[in-house]
């Protein structure tokens, strides 16, 4: 039984290349996807890079103050740190301060710019049928607008034709006279005022006071009329504050950009769908149309009902009456027309959108509008002056644990400190490389805790060398030659190692679970150096020592090898000292 498995230990003493060509090999794979890529640095959290800190206060709504609580600011901060980790920026902070705030920074680097837009963004989406709609010039009376120009390609099929095509917006070329088309416009008012239970309100009934008596709602319809008539949508003051405090089931005033660029006013009815029925949107660059990038949204089961029956009641009336407004936070992106009910349960939005912008849109329409509206009360530039200082002193605190550990190597275990200098360079190549590619894969930045956490993983890594060393050592102490040495040392200095870096791994797993912000760097980088660890010394160090154990300078005790037998006080072999108490032919049986 001896002979065999003597032979699968020369068998595995033989082959040691195979395990360092791996390692090697996987080096150069992560250094060569690291320069493919261009992400040849770790990024840089905001206390090592600087950024933007936001401080953003919620405002409550008329009549409903009582929406600031402790559950909607809960809520929306976990919306916004979606909204930004959507973008690709990690390493940000959002957390509330106090009742009403809410703080957010954001660190400088790619689409940051991006993330502090859209942190404050309410995302408020409601589809409102239009009533009237003109080129906004400041005054004019309700003119509704030409048909728009081209088909629609929607049939009532469920597939990606059946979506909306927002088409130009012409100017307006009125084809009535004033008198027939505000009459046209306060019996659609009057119509849209009637009580309903309107899928767009959340938490607010329709009120019915529209319906009350038809002298109220031809009032009512007169008033809006007027304000549409004055209303201004080429002035940024007046484009912010129209359709303020008005809900949902309500009709409203509102702002939008036409293909041309100019700006155009509308009459909108109550809204009929909302953001809460969209379930999943996302940026498509449509080639076939030649729209450009849009934003497709697909409703949920409840959503495709409501946008079945809005777009087959659209289909029934004359232009501007047969188009729906697609509204965000107040402001109209695209205004498509319908000829028939849609009901393939999903939609497109299509206007003046960029790459960028759809991007953006279909980021807040996947997360989520906030349940509160929020408002800038300061935003300030971080400088990396301060941590730039501190990691300076991190790094030289490091070098300084570094050169020491590597003075205690030389000293203590000379020719062997090459084996532990050369899988300290491995270890630090190889966390490096992964630092550099997961920043751009998972958002991973490097922070001043995640630098703690590599320093400290340096004295995590040297401890496995020492352990597997002072096994080796041992062997030789008991008179043993160092090739089988350096075999019978590796299974209990394997399971010392194992258990060492299991207890670290699992602490590291558990701080990250139970902490959040900047410690989670820390805990991450600790993890994530402490199975490297088990990589290193498993492919690297015990493989290298193999072949080092058939060079004579080590296998021979050279007194500068750190294995010389005189100086570990090796003792005699024991078989050299027993006396025969048999045979020589029953011994060697």
């Amino acid at each position: 039984m001896a002979t065999p498995k003597k032979g699968r230990n020369a068998s595995a003493q033989s082959k040691p290349g195979r395990s360092l060509a791996l390692i090697l090999i996987a080096i150069a794979a992560l250094t060569g996807g690291m320069f493919a890529s261009g992400h040849t640095k770790p990024r840089l959290g905001i206390d090592l890079a600087g950024g933007t800190s936001i401080t953003l206060r919620a405002v409550p709504e008329a009549g409903n103050e009582a929406a600031i609580n402790k559950t909607n600011m809960d809520t929306a901060v976990s919306i916004m740190e979606r909204r930004v980790n959507g973008l690709g920026v990690s390493e940000s902070e959002v957390q509330t301060q106090g009742r009403e705030n809410i703080i957010v920074n954001i660190p400088k680097g790619t689409n940051s710019e991006q993330a502090r837009k859209q942190v404050g963004t309410t995302a408020k989406l409601y589809f409102r049928p239009v009533i009237a709609t003109e080129i906004a010039g400041g005054q004019g009376t309700a003119s509704p607008s030409p048909s728009p120009t081209g088909s629609p390609t929607d049939k009532p099929s469920g597939k990606a034709t059946d979506k909306p095509e927002a088409t130009d917006k012409g100017s307006a070329s009125p084809s009535a006279s004033p008198t027939t088309q505000g009459r046209a416009v306060t019996d659609a008012l009057k119509a849209d005022a009637t009580p309903s239970a309107s899928a767009s309100d959340k938490g607010d009934k329709a009120s019915p006071s529209p319906s009350g008596s038809g002298g109220t709602a031809e009032g009512d319809a007169n008033a809006l009329q007027a304000k549409y008539a004055k209303l201004d949508c080429t002035d940024e003051k007046t484009r912010s504050s129209v359709g303020d405090g008005v809900k949902a089931s309500e009709p409203t005033l509102a702002c939008g950009k036409n293909a041309q660029g100019q700006w155009q006013k509308y009459i909108l009815g109550p809204a009929e769908v909302d953001g809460t029925d969209v379930d999943k949107a996302q940026a498509v660059l449509n080639t076939q149309t030649g729209a450009g990038w849009t934003v497709t949204m697909d409703f949920t089961d409840a959503g495709a009902k409501k946008f079945a029956d809005i777009t087959g009641k659209l289909a029934q009336n004359q232009s501007p009456q047969n188009q729906f407004a697609i509204v965000l936070d107040g402001d109209v992106v695209s205004d498509p027309y319908v000829r028939q009910a849609l009901t393939g349960g999903n939609a497109e939005i299509s206007g003046n959108f960029n790459q960028q912008s759809a991007q953006d849109l279909s980021n807040m329409l996947s997360y989520g509008a906030l349940p509160l509206t929020f408002k800038v009360d300061s935003m300030t530039t971080v400088t990396a002056a301060l941590g730039g200082d501190q990691l300076q002193a991190g790094l030289i605190a490091g070098a300084i644990g570094l050169a020491l550990v590597v003075i205690y190597l030389l000293a203590y275990y000379r020719g062997l400190s090459f084996i532990a200098i050369l899988s300290l360079l491995v270890s630090a190549a190889l966390t490096y490389t992964l630092m550099s590619l997961l920043g751009p894969a998972i958002g991973f930045a490097l922070n001043l805790p995640a630098v703690c956490g590599a320093i400290v993983a340096i004295g995590i890594t040297a401890d496995s060398f020492i352990v597997y060393f002072e096994r080796v050592r041992d062997e030789i102490r008991e008179g043993r030659s160092l090739r089988p040495a350096v075999e019978r040392a590796w299974p209990r200095a394997r399971r010392t190692i194992l258990v060492s870096d299991f207890v670290s791994f699992l602490a590291a797993a558990v701080l990250f679970i139970v902490t959040v912000g900047k410690v989670q760097g820390f805990a991450f980088t600790l993890g994530l150096t402490t199975l490297l660890d088990v990589v290193v010394v498993f492919l690297f160090t015990k493989p290298l020592l193999t072949l080092m154990a058939r060079r004579p300078f080590f296998a021979n005790g050279h007194k500068w090898s750190g294995l010389d037998p005189k100086s570990l006080g090796a003792q005699p072999p024991l078989r050299r000292t027993r006396r025969p108490s048999a045979p020589v032919e029953t011994k060697e049986a």
